[in-house]
């Protein structure tokens, strides 16, 4: 009876979900919720950053800083498809009771994204002011630029590795382990952007510095979770490494993700370079609504990774009905969700825009992207809610064939050939609802004509 209580009371602490049984919407809670105020957490501790550039540095730094933005989502976009194939993976062995096959991805899973981590930092870092000169960044945000993505590349493997081993802890649906580590990066990241910008009077640079030291503490504290929980994932420091067969099947189903999320990123970098065009003001009041953007984006993407572990888990118990039900009620969840947050957004913008600057033009341009956001994110939260039902079923090449097709190859034509006839922010700010109107009519289809569903 003392080792049944102990069983109990180990399985307990580790949290590790089964969603192969049970409430549907309880168990999509149960995971989501954590992993929603997980990447609230890391937009606030980005945000953060903004607000601090903002109001102690100055504008054209704050223009640095948002510049920078779409090229560092180009950089760490692969990787998360990388995360997002571990995820598969793991949380199918899961469904399917096989220990072996989720220990072996496990491992695999950190090797590989160590191994892409450290190959990143050293792109970044040595590419970057070729990158901003190609983006056509302002001259007189330039070397401010330059030092902030420089200094942030050097973080990007603990960005990578952290993100990875969020991926695990989520495929086994213990997603409040990366809640609490993000908890943790972001009281850090807050307090060392205060001490070295305002009270060290280091300028962007602290901020960048400040940043990859949260980093690393989430990234440390969850590898020792991993090192020390009592469960089929637990790592081994020397097992880790790559498996020839687990990572075959990781890349295979991670790499159209990876390749999609690279792609779109780079279509969003293109549109920054038209964006960079129009000056600091401009770009400054772009980059402040990415970061209030991302508040309601991010938990768009957190219900989409929990339908993907939701369906892992579940087609990998073959039990296609309870994936379609749960479909379903992550469409619902996601859809109220941007109804109210988009509206909530535009009544209190000013105020929301005014917390990162007081000049006037960056807050006219920052309100006037909302209108073209706000309206429309629930095209979005069903895009990307019908994408994770078909990823987590290992169909990765459909939902990025999809996103190719309308959030970069529409983009590149829009910029190309219709850009030009009235070159405007209105033309340029359009064409985000367009590309998720034609990306969810795609996936729609898709998925409605499915026939493993």
């Amino acid at each position: 009876m003392e080792t049944l209580k102990k069983g109990i009371e180990i399985k307990e602490k580790n949290k590790t979900l089964d969603m192969t049984e049970g409430s549907i919407v309880k168990k999509l809670l149960l995971f989501s919720i954590p992993l929603i105020l997980g990447n609230l957490l890391q937009q606030t501790y980005n945000t953060v950053d903004s607000i601090i550039v903002g109001n102690y540095v100055g504008s054209n730094a704050l223009a640095a800083v948002g510049s920078s933005a779409m090229l560092i989502y180009l950089l760490i976009g692969f990787s998360q498809g990388i995360a997002v194939g571990a995820g598969v993976i793991i949380s199918q062995a899961i469904g399917a009771k096989d220990n072996k096959r989720i220990n072996l991805s496990v491992h695999t899973a950190i090797m590989i994204a160590i191994l892409l981590g450290l190959f990143l930092s050293v792109i970044g870092f040595i590419f970057t002011p070729q990158l901003l000169k190609w983006m056509k960044t302002p001259p007189e945000i330039m070397a401010e630029s330059i030092e902030y993505l420089r200094l942030f590349s050097l973080g990007l493997v603990f960005s990578i590795v952290y993100n990875m081993e969020a991926g695990i802890l989520n495929a086994v649906g213990n997603s409040k382990r990366s809640l609490l580590y993000l908890g943790i990066a972001s009281v850090t990241n807050i307090f060392l952007d205060l001490l070295f910008v305002r009270g060290f009077n280091m300028g962007i640079k602290g901020v960048a510095i400040a940043t990859n030291i949260s980093q690393f503490i989430s990234c440390i504290l969850a590898l020792i979770f991993l090192l020390r929980v009592n469960d089929t994932y637990k790592v081994y420091l020397r097992k880790i490494k790559i498996h020839k067969k687990i990572a075959f099947n990781i890349i295979k189903v991670g790499f159209p993700t990876g390749i999609q999320s690279t792609v779109v990123s780079f279509s969003n970098v293109l549109i920054q370079t038209s964006i960079n065009v129009f000056g600091p003001s401009i770009i400054a009041g772009f980059g402040i609504y990415l970061k209030i953007d991302g508040f309601n984006i991010l938990p768009i993407l957190s219900l989409s990774m929990a339908s993907t572990t939701f369906t892992g888990q579940n087609y990998g118990a073959r039990k296609k009905d309870r994936v379609k039900r749960g479909m379903w009620i992550t469409l619902g969840m996601s859809i109220i969700y941007t109804i109210i947050t988009g509206i909530l957004i535009l009544l209190f913008s000013r105020p929301l825009v005014s917390l990162f600057t007081k000049e006037e033009k960056i807050i006219e341009a920052s309100i006037y992207a909302m209108k073209y956001f706000c309206p429309f994110y629930s095209l979005l939260a069903m895009l990307h809610s019908l994408a994770g039902t078909v990823r987590g079923a290992g169909k990765t090449i459909p939902p990025m064939l999809v996103l190719l097709f309308s959030m970069c190859i529409f983009r590149i034509f829009w910029i190309r050939f219709i850009l030009p006839l009235d070159n405007t922010v209105g033309n340029i700010l359009v064409l985000y609802p367009i590309t998720w109107g034609i990306g969810l009519t795609l996936m729609a289809l898709y998925t409605w004509k499915a026939k493993w569903l």
